[in-house]
């Protein structure tokens, strides 16, 4: 749910049961993140172990990895838990709690506005050495959940030339001020805009992930609440990646016909259609963890 929460996996080859572990216990996690922002967030009060693990269980991942995200998701401070007698329960933490709000209104409001564009352009110059590998692809990871496309190495672009601010915040939180700058302006009469898009930004990859998306969710019809939550956690945690993917970028540079905004009005058509069923689940889990 946030922009921190990117997981690569470097395994070599000849580790399969290894990578397959960690593969495991990125996506508790990453659930967990969804569950927490989508019902834990909302509500303001502490959860039970039971109910986190209930909720997870049916979603697939199994106790030993859903305990296992708890403690990661603690140890990086989003959560903090507290013992009465034997059982514990968990509450977000300042930390958490910001994070999880900018990561929620982020995949909330993605995809729902259109600014007019003023042909502008926001270009970024930061060069990162390949020895600092962990540094480039905070960079990167950074950029991309602000909409950053690259061209080339060390440069990167946006059409919204007001993400300048958040882009400095980037560049200075990262320790990089003395090796980046920027300039602002219009495309140059010197090559092709829509060629210098399709190497920034990998739109056909976007566009089947679209794909993909609408044809998993498009047939879903879940009947029980608990159907429907797990639907519905799904669903979230499908769309909350897709700020990473898509740079949201003016009509003008995009394909006619764009498939993005048939899978916005999906997703908040089945968000809609399927949160009270939803939260009602919840209600009974964190009930019958009492």
């Amino acid at each position: 749910m946030t922009s921190h929460d990117t997981v690569t996996f470097d395994a070599p080859p000849d580790a399969g049961t290894l990578s397959r572990r960690r593969e495991l216990s990125a996506t508790a996690r990453s659930l967990l993140l969804t569950v927490l922002g989508e019902f834990v967030l909302p509500r303001g009060e502490p959860v039970w172990t039971r109910a986190l693990l209930d909720l997870l269980g049916e979603l697939g991942v199994e106790q030993k990895s859903a305990r296992q995200a708890l403690s990661r998701t603690a140890a990086e401070g989003l959560i903090d838990s507290s013992r009465e007698g034997r059982r514990v329960r968990w509450e977000l933490t300042e930390s958490g709690h910001r994070l999880l709000s900018a990561g929620a209104h982020r995949i909330y409001t993605f995809g729902t506005s259109e600014v007019a564009w003023d042909g502008r352009w926001l270009v970024l110059l930061a060069s990162v050495p390949e020895s600092r590998r962990q540094l480039r692809h905070r960079l990167r990871t950074r950029l991309a959940w602000a909409g950053f496309g690259s061209p080339a190495p060390a440069v990167w672009l946006s059409p919204d030339a007001e993400k300048q601010a958040e882009a400095a915040e980037v560049i200075r939180e990262l320790g990089l001020a003395e090796v980046a700058s920027s300039f602002i302006g219009p495309f140059g009469p010197i090559g092709e805009q829509r060629e210098m898009v399709a190497q920034a930004w990998n739109l056909d990859r976007v566009e089947l992930a679209y794909q993909d998306f609408i044809a998993t969710f498009q047939r879903a019809e879940p009947t029980t609440p608990a159907d429907v939550a797990r639907e519905q956690i799904n669903l979230v945690h499908a769309w909350r990646r897709f700020p990473f993917l898509d740079p949201q970028l003016p009509a003008e540079l995009l394909p006619s016909g764009w498939i993005g905004v048939k899978a916005t009005e999906l997703f908040h058509d089945r968000h809609r259609r399927w949160d009270a069923d939803a939260r009602r689940h919840w209600e009974h889990l964190l009930r019958t963890a009492d």
